[in-house]
């Protein structure tokens, strides 16, 4: 089997990759160690990046996904140094919120269907041949390039010595599906808790995902007594959901370790896309955003170089780069924050302003939607406000 890209998982980075890499010209072979086609991830928050909706838009996916009840998604923010952090309204800009479980199959099945890609379901990768991968039933797969899009903890990875940088984590999670939940809304919302945390995220069919984040030092608590804890945590929630008339759809959920990786995205004949390149606290809805747009850097940096016979080397270590400098700092931001340590003056000040002041509002929102680094809130005029709403 011989192929311009062996791209390995079929979520969404690997779908993502696959199918744009297809409509420029390549053979694809997507490789899914799931038999089931209709298989989809668990863990996760269901919310999209604004900053992801142009890729889901190039994709052909918006329009399936508002055809099945997707929640065009908008943020709110609740901290004790300010209250109420409103974001913009969805009309203006928006991302997605969708359950994987309508996800995972709708793209996997349009990625399926793009001429140029082969999807090979219930097949394990078990090695990288130096021009492809070796697969467990002994048969290999040629390949100009490997995409590794199989997640945190990537095989791919690990088998072309990629190594990351690991930030732990000072939270844990735990969350459960609810309908028909108070109040109703389609804002997404957040509550930073200084140092728990907890979210409630609207999906399609009247499902919203209601999470919390307590700090690790709370395990003992919720060990003793999860049930009890989960439901203490909500109720004590500032304007919180009222669990009261609604109906919980499926058990309660945890994930105890959610480390903050980094890894170079690309070597001599390898990438590597979504998680596999970038994990980070799941808290900030920025997993699958990343996934959609790591997957479409990966080809603008490659897909000619790989179809038209140019470096694929120089191509690679172009992603690579871009990667690093679209990513890093967000990165560094976001896994400092996950640590659980207390807020400092200076983000404190921050959230204060961000509820008073639309202009320090926007650039907070256009920071959290990943538009702007989050160096963009200490622009001048954007300080100045700050400090002047802030103070």
């Amino acid at each position: 089997m011989t192929y311009d890209v062996a791209v390995v998982g079929a979520s969404v980075g690997g779908c993502t990759a696959a199918r744009l890499f297809a409509q420029r010209g390549a053979k694809v072979a997507l490789i899914e160690r799931k038999p089931d086609p209709k298989a989809y991830k668990t863990v996760c928050t269901h919310f999209v990046q604004p900053s992801a909706t142009p890729v889901i838009e190039k994709l052909g996916l918006a329009g399936p996904l508002d055809a099945l009840g997707a929640n065009r998604n908008s943020l709110e923010i609740w901290t004790p140094h300010g209250g109420w952090i409103h974001g913009p309204p969805a009309e203006e800009e928006h991302g997605y919120s969708v359950t994987r479980r309508t996800l995972d199959p709708l793209l996997r099945e349009m990625t399926a269907e793009t001429p140029g890609v082969d999807l090979l379901t219930g097949t394990t990768v078990t090695g990288l041949t130096g021009r492809g991968v070796a697969l467990r039933d002994g048969a290999t797969v040629d390949a100009k390039v490997v995409v590794g899009a199989d997640g945190r903890g990537s095989k791919v990875a690990q088998m072309a010595g990629i190594r990351g940088r690991v930030k732990p984590h000072g939270r844990f999670f735990y969350w459960s599906y609810y309908r028909d939940l108070e109040p109703r809304t389609a804002r997404s919302r957040t509550w930073f808790l200084d140092p728990d945390a907890a979210y409630t995220f609207p999906n399609e069919d009247g499902l919203t995902v209601v999470l919390v984040a307590p700090h690790r030092d709370r395990l003992p608590e919720f060990r003793a007594d999860l049930e009890g804890a989960y439901l203490r945590m909500v109720e004590s929630l500032p304007d919180g959901p009222v669990l009261d008339g609604a109906t919980r759809e499926g058990k309660l959920l945890g994930k105890l370790d959610l480390p903050n990786v980094l890894r170079p995205a690309a070597k001599h004949g390898v990438a590597l896309v979504g998680d596999a390149a970038l994990s980070a606290d799941p808290l900030w809805g920025v997993g699958c955003g990343w996934a959609f747009q790591s997957a479409d850097w990966l080809v603008e940096e490659t897909a000619d170089a790989l179809t038209g016979g140019g470096d694929l080397d120089a191509a690679l270590a172009r992603y690579r780069r871009a990667h690093f400098r679209r990513l890093a700092v967000h990165h560094w931001f976001v896994a400092d924050i996950s640590s659980g340590r207390p807020t400092n003056p200076v983000e404190r000040m921050m959230f204060r302003a961000a509820a008073r002041d639309e202009h320090v509002m926007r650039a907070f929102a256009r920071v959290g939607a990943r538009h702007e680094q989050p160096t963009a809130m200490f622009r001048p005029r954007t300080l100045a406000r700050m400090v002047r709403a802030g103070a």
